[in-house]
């Protein structure tokens, strides 16, 4: 289920809401006191931190903004036995995923929980997602395409592969800039080291700070035992820099630093430590703006671009759109259990007609869609979504609002099924929000 860390310094209502959560099968971890969470959180890592807002060496209020800076994933409900709205609002600002009167809001704990948990829990697999250790999962062998413009970007790749320089992949979102930056490195003389994978977005500039470079103990507060950085953990092999792009103005200084001298410095350490990594880096953003604009380096870019890539978006080579349907459909029907003898023409050619400004990404999930909803052995235009069989229909509203419901409902139902009920999973599925989804919810009144 999860672990919760309560914090309050009342025993009777410690115990009392230990005991209640625990029944519902998560884990609960006790503290007393701002101190003592802090220590708790960086100890077991919780999922869930359910907070009093008067505690004995602080306020739960500002402890927020502490315990998001030490978990920045883990969601905090402050519990307060006297409710007013600033501290309620300055609670949100500082993080808080909720804010409840003891007592009268007690029926709100264990689904606020519950929420909080598919929250942290879908964001702490993102986590693991952008980051993985060790790429043996792409080489040049499985990238799909025969295209001119694909086969010419793996030319280029496998000529790079043999050197240790920087590349610079760029290219819309959903093209394959991971796939291809595994690929590299398979075929270098660093494959069997390790792939370090980190999508620049996905974190806070301290946290993306911290995830690069490490930290001492003692350097926040919070930070009670030492750690590595990424460029530790890829030494001898190659690091991953995705999103680029979005990386703070400061931070593109230090990852300068490496480039040119091979160092860096842990946060709160003196010290600099020497690596040995090759860096890819990868954006979906005009490079040349960002820096006429002043928020990209024009140094960093000079020395990130010694050698680039461009991955062509899926419109631009429709030709491949049928190798990647069948691609899809092999390895994801043998996941799920289903047998796919044929593909319908008519569906190839509705997928071929799409314009993918999600690119390959997109059209996996709508091949992942069509499997979920196909009942025989065959895929057909049925399977698609609404606004692929019928574009011009769809984009002239001339469904009835009944007719959208239905269909709604009974899709949404549909992929619950095939979830086992998992909200987080199926609101990836469907490509709505998790709040969206428990909205829909409660509005068809969905049996799960």
């Amino acid at each position: 289920m999860g672990k919760v860390l309560i914090i309050d310094d009342e025993k009777q209502i410690l115990n009392l809401l230990s005991r209640i959560i625990g029944l519902e099968g998560y884990e609960v971890f006790q503290a007393t006191c701002c101190k003592a969470g802090l220590k708790q959180l960086e100890q077991v890592s919780p999922e869930v931190v359910l907070c009093d807002v008067r505690l004995p060496d602080g306020s739960g209020v500002e402890l927020v903004a502490e315990l998001k800076k030490l978990r920045p994933l883990s969601e905090v409900i402050l519990l307060t036995a006297h409710g007013n709205i600033p501290d309620g609002v300055q609670a949100i600002k500082n993080g808080a995923f909720d804010y409840i009167t003891k007592g009268d809001d007690n029926n709100k704990i264990l689904p606020l929980i519950a929420k909080a948990t598919e929250k942290a829990t879908a964001a702490y697999n993102q986590l693991k997602a952008s980051k993985s250790p060790v790429g043996q999962q792409y080489s040049f062998h499985t990238i799909v395409g025969k295209s001119p413009a694909i086969q010419d970007a793996m030319a280029l790749a496998r000529k790079v592969a043999q050197t240790d320089v920087p590349v610079l992949l760029t290219g819309e979102t959903g093209t394959g800039k991971e796939v291809f930056a595994q690929s590299i490195h398979q075929d270098s003389s660093r494959q069997g080291k390790a792939f370090v994978a980190i999508n620049c977005s996905s974190f806070s500039r301290d946290l993306l700070e911290s995830e690069m470079f490490g930290h001492k103990a003692g350097a926040f507060t919070g930070a009670l035992k030492e750690t590595k950085g990424l460029f530790e953990e890829a030494n001898n092999g190659t690091i991953f820099l995705d999103e680029i792009g979005e990386m703070a103005f400061d931070l593109q200084a230090k990852l300068l630093r490496i480039l040119e001298t091979g160092e860096f410095i842990k946060i709160g350490d003196t010290r600099p430590i020497k690596v040995n990594v090759r860096i890819i880096a990868a954006t979906n953003r005009d490079l040349s703006k960002e820096i006429a604009e002043g928020h990209f380096r024009e140094d960093l870019f000079y020395r990130l671009s010694v050698f680039q890539i461009h991955l062509p978006p899926l419109r631009e080579r429709i030709e491949d759109i049928p190798l990647h349907i069948k691609s899809f459909v092999d390895s994801l029907s043998a996941k799920m259990g289903k047998i796919i003898q044929t593909i319908s023409p008519e569906y190839i050619n509705i997928l071929k007609q799409h314009v993918w400004k999600g690119n390959v990404r997109e059209l996996r999930n709508v091949v992942e869609r069509s499997l979920i909803i196909a009942d025989g052995n065959t895929l057909t235009p049925e399977s698609l979504p609404l606004n692929l069989q019928h574009p011009e229909m769809a984009n002239s509203g001339s469904y009835s609002g009944f007719d959208l419901s239905g269909v709604e409902k009974m899709h949404i139902q549909k992929v619950l099924k095939y979830t086992n009920g998992n909200k987080t999973e199926t609101s990836r599925l469907l490509g709505i929000g998790l709040t969206t989804l428990y909205r829909k919810i409660e509005e068809y009144k969905l049996q799960l």
